[in-house]
């Protein structure tokens, strides 16, 4: 991997890594592995304000009749798909 840094941005970098006794190899690939990591997991959190939080937890708790798209699919998930009982 290569990478364009600044002199100082090299300057913080190798004072960083001596800091925590290591090289600057080490230093920079476990940040930059941390930093995936991070945007990995960030892209599948929800985040919701309050107000959007008790919205989707009334929508859980009381939903919606199904409309007559939904109940036709239905309807016709059970004619094709499912078993009869």
């Amino acid at each position: 991997m290569e990478a364009r840094i600044s002199p100082l941005g090299l300057d913080m970098v190798k004072r960083a890594a001596e800091i925590q006794g290591r090289s600057v190899s080490d230093f920079v690939v476990e940040a930059a592995e941390t930093a995936a990591k991070k945007a990995i997991e960030d892209m599948h959190i929800i985040k919701l304000s309050l107000e959007d939080q008790k919205r989707f937890a009334k929508a859980l708790q009381n939903p919606p009749e199904p409309g007559p798209i939904w109940k036709r699919a239905a309807e016709t998930h059970r004619r094709l798909i499912a078993k009869p009982r």
